[in-house]
């Protein structure tokens, strides 16, 4: 059988054992039938497949960079590798930069490492997930402090599409109300619920608790 790329990016995931299904306490206090955990990621076979799937999501939504930004910590090796797999997938060579968590006084100086941003640079954020926004709230303000950028979008792994706390919202949703930010999404709950239908992975005794999930947090 042919997968899609959303189908073989499920199932990456759990053969890296990011992906997986059971009973998890999330920081929110909810009670989820499934976990990601990009720690898990450690290889530098997984560390190229991954830039492939973030690079692929890019191409499929049709989005034109100058440069990919990779917030500190878990962002700076995606943004590498995204930009790496553009190129050697794509063709498209773009520049790269991430953040430091504080601002160096001396030799180059300056937030970044990488590309410097300069004003009407077009430049999409990596990052893994997204729960509360954290990130895009941290990088955002740096961002605006050294260029006068266009950001095109953020790139994410996976869109849980569940209500933020205390919100109608999903957090990629308030994430475009807030910010004005697009956020793009390798796949979303409901692409692993389809996998599991469909047999691309295995899992289908957990799909009562998965589908009761998305009835009780699931975002409008």
């Amino acid at each position: 059988m042919e997968y899609t790329y959303k189908e073989n990016f499920i199932k990456f995931m759990v053969e890296s054992g990011v992906l997986k299904f059971g009973e998890f306490t999330l920081k929110s206090g909810r009670i989820a039938p499934y976990f990601i955990n990009t720690g898990n990621y450690k290889t530098g076979k997984q560390l190229a497949k991954l830039g492939e799937y973030y690079a692929a999501c890019i191409a499929e939504n049709g989005l034109e960079a100058d440069t990919m930004v990779g917030p500190a910590y878990k962002g700076i090796p995606l943004s590498v590798t995204t930009a790496i797999a553009l190129y050697n997938k794509y063709g498209k060579e773009v520049n790269y930069c991430f953040d430091r968590k504080e601002e160096k006084d001396h030799g180059e100086g300056g937030l970044f490492v990488g590309k410097q941003l300069t004003d009407g640079e077009k430049v999409i954020i990596i990052e893994d997930v997204m729960t509360s926004g954290k990130a895009l709230r941290e990088i955002l303000p740096k961002l605006k402090a050294t260029a006068k950028i266009n950001i095109v979008g953020m790139i994410i792994s996976v869109d849980r599409r569940e209500k933020a706390l205390g919100s109608e919202l999903s957090a990629v949703a308030e994430a475009k109300k807030e910010f004005g930010v697009d956020v793009y999404s390798v796949v979303t709950m409901d692409d692993i619920i389809q996998a599991i239908e469909k047999g691309v992975i295995e899992g289908k005794e957990h799909l009562p608790a998965m589908y009761a999930y998305r009835e009780l947090y699931g975002a409008k």
